[in-house]
């Protein structure tokens, strides 16, 4: 069964910890490039991936006990808002131009940057950590998925006109703000059971 609450909440807390990350200006940098379908096809398969992982690693935190799961997400997710608020601005990784410019080739390019880059990203594992904390895998799993999506989509198309209207810095406060919330939420949770 679908959750639309923790979809609604996975959606927001991903979409804004991946709006500031490496990996939207790299999507940027692609689009720029390529044709924007045939990389978003590639970047959307690697963070389907990655969120199929991450569920399953979230999903078998739920095997602990809870007070334990709570504590241990709640100081995650404050390690999170660390690193968001702690860490410098990250320049766009250059990307290589393959010679082919057919789906395959491109699509696969963006497959491969977003594979690597985002493999034990925050935001990856801000998804285990959610699967974890509420035990709704599938919710968990749409809400991040759908998140990584739209960003990967600004990033492509409309990267530049979004980060010229919103500034990257109150984004990142925003996201580390909601992730501050939600550990201490989960830390006070762990300690109320």
């Amino acid at each position: 069964m679908i959750s639309i609450t923790v979809t609604a909440l996975v959606f927001g807390v991903v979409f804004l910890a991946e709006l500031p990350d490496k990996t939207a200006l790299a999507g940027l940098v692609l689009g720029t490039r390529y044709r924007a379908s045939y990389v978003f096809a590639g970047v959307a398969a690697a963070f389907a991936l990655h969120v199929v992982l991450a569920v399953a690693a979230g999903s078998v935190l739920t095997l602990l006990p809870q007070r334990l799961v709570h504590a241990l997400t709640g100081v995650l997710f404050l390690g999170g808002a660390a690193v968001l608020l702690l860490r410098k601005g990250e320049d766009g990784e250059e990307v290589r131009k393959p010679r082919d410019q057919s789906f395959w080739p491109v699509a696969g390019a963006g497959f491969m940057l977003i594979l690597v880059a985002e493999f034990g990203d925050l935001t990856q594992i801000m998804t285990a950590n959610m699967a974890a904390r509420y035990d709704a895998p599938f919710s968990v799993g749409l809400g991040a998925v759908l998140a990584l999506w739209s960003v990967a989509g600004l990033g492509i198309v409309g990267g530049k006109a979004l980060m010229r209207r919103v500034p990257l810095a109150l984004v990142t406060k925003i996201a580390a703000l909601l992730m501050l919330g939600l550990g201490v939420w989960s830390l006070v949770e762990s300690v109320a059971r």
